[in-house]
């Protein structure tokens, strides 16, 4: 059991109910922080989450809402304060991928402005919301951070599905310049960029990917889990890396390696 001398902070996840997201909140809980596990609607795989959560012995409460929707934020982060506390460690995990991969030439306005929604303005936004609250913090937790998720297409192109690699770019973007903004406050920033996963989203591609990784896609041949990116997370918002901001961690087998 986690005693409350060991507690790290309070932590925040997005979409997190199952995927990676759960394999961030356990990771963090494992690293004593206290997780509120955000996703937009709290079934059966979000009361599993939190029950292996509650068994590590820390503090866990599902938050129901929707990040593309400003009211929806405001009310997150204020369930939150009020059931944990202030956020320590903001992970903005949230995010889809296109209805339909397809030529670039076919995207409609409909498809970017779902995507851009829900994986790049609710992470601009969620951050800017939580930023301020910790820059009112009259006396700030040591250690506090924000760690985006974004993806290896954020600079790996893939024009069947645009729209989500120019999501995934601006997260890179954004992760900077939130940096620059909040270093002075002691609260650094960083983007975690995941390469091909077992998730619901890659689901869809998985032979395809077992295949490609089989005949060398990545130095490390195999397809990552989810926990390989919580240990990720864990450690950075852990503060094992005190002296960095406004960096990328490529979690992906050695995906983005150029070889010749």
């Amino acid at each position: 059991m986690m005693n409350e001398t060991a507690r790290r902070g309070v932590a925040l996840v997005t979409g997190a109910r199952r995927g990676i997201g759960k394999g961030i909140c356990l990771a963090l809980a494992d690293a004593g922080f206290d997780v509120a596990v955000n996703d937009i609607e709290h079934d059966e795989l979000m009361q599993a989450t939190l029950d292996e959560l509650s068994r590590k012995g820390v503090r866990a409460i599902g938050v129901v809402g929707d990040v593309s929707n400003q009211g929806a934020r405001e009310r997150i982060v204020q369930d939150v304060n009020n059931a944990l506390g202030a956020v320590s460690c903001l992970v903005n995990n949230a995010g889809i991928s296109v209805k339909v991969r397809g030529d670039i030439l076919d995207v409609t306005e409909e498809s970017y402005d779902h995507v851009m929604a829900v994986n790049l303005k609710a992470n601009f936004f969620l951050t800017q919301l939580v930023a301020r609250q910790m820059l009112a913090e009259e006396q700030p937790a040591a250690g506090r951070c924000i760690i985006n998720i974004s993806s290896s297409n954020s600079v790996l192109a893939s024009p069947e599905r645009a729209e989500y690699c120019l999501s995934k770019t601006g997260i890179s973007m954004a992760t900077r310049m939130f940096a620059v903004r909040l270093a002075g406050a002691g609260v650094n920033v960083y983007e975690i960029r995941p390469g091909v996963i077992e998730s619901d989203m890659t689901q869809v591609v998985r032979a395809k990917y077992d295949e490609r990784i089989a005949n060398g896609l990545t130095p490390i041949a195999r397809i990552g889990r989810p926990e390989d990116v919580g240990r990720a997370v864990a450690a950075i918002a852990s503060g094992m890396f005190p002296f960095s901001t406004g960096e990328h961690f490529n979690i992906d087998g050695g995906l983005h390696i150029h070889q010749l």
